[in-house]
Order: structure tokens, then sequence, then C-alpha cells
């Protein structure tokens, strides 16, 4: 099975809405579409897309953050999901080492995931590519505005 990883581009719309189906953000096309022209215009945001067989089978989503308390920036994966029919093939592995490399070109020292702590399979996934649990010693504060 070979990817290839390429930049996102609008003509996907419909493909990265049915996988955001599968990850459980379900959402009609237009609004998947406002939310791909936003991050497709924004400088300090990345969007890639792993085709297989020349179907779109995963997305990822990067956007970087200036630190202010340290030099550098810090690198967020906004979003990560792979087709149900192509998870355990490499591809999700494929999407986050281009996720790294764009946040290194953009100047980040770290990379920053959150997950449900109900994605078991997500959080082993992550553990081995190197990514670490730190909430045992950092909290994450939310709260809905809207």
């Amino acid at each position: 099975m070979a990817t290839k990883i390429r930049a996102v581009e609008v003509a996907d719309t419909a493909r990265i809405t049915v996988l955001l189906g599968q990850l459980g953000y379900p959402a009609d096309e237009a609004r998947v579409r406002v939310r791909l022209d936003d991050l497709l215009t924004d400088r300090r945001s990345a969007l890639f897309a792993a085709e297989v067989d020349g179907l779109v089978a995963g997305v990822a989503a990067l956007h970087v953050l200036p630190m202010l308390e340290q030099d550098g920036c810090l690198g967020r994966l906004l979003a990560l999901v792979v087709d149900d029919s192509c998870r355990g093939q490499g591809v999700g592995g494929e999407l986050v080492a281009e996720v790294e490399r764009e946040a290194l070109r953009q100047g980040c020292r770290k990379l920053e995931i959150t997950s449900s702590r109900t994605r078991d399979a997500a959080h082993r996934f992550y553990r081995g590519l190197g990514y670490e649990d730190l909430c045992g010693t950092s909290a994450r504060f939310m709260k809905a505005l809207a």
C-alpha cells in the first residue's frame, strides 16, 4: 500500500467530511468547507492529506502558536483521522511525521496532541510515536464561551 502525503485542497472537502464523521465529529459538507477555508488561508496552519490508491484515506491539521514564556513556537495537532479501513497500516504515522516536519520548519519546539480519555488505541499509537501523556503533571482547563 503506497501512501502519498500532500497538502489538503478544497476539493477534498467531501472526503474530509466523511473522515470527520468516522472520528465522531459529524458535520455537513458546507460547515466543513468553511472550516477548511479558514485553516487553508491561515499562515500558521497546515493541513495534510494521505492518499491511498487515489483516495484520501487520512487527514491531519497543524496549528502553530507563538509562545511568550519561552523562545520558539508550540505546534498543536488539531485533528488526525485515518479511514477505518486503513487504520493500522502506517497512514497515521506518515501523517504525524509530516506534521512534525512542518512544525519544525515553522520553529516549533514542541508538538501538543489532545485526545479523549476514551480513545485507548489512539493513546497507544501516540505513545508508540514517542509522545508522553502529561496529564499527571500538567492540567488542561477549558470553558465553553458560546
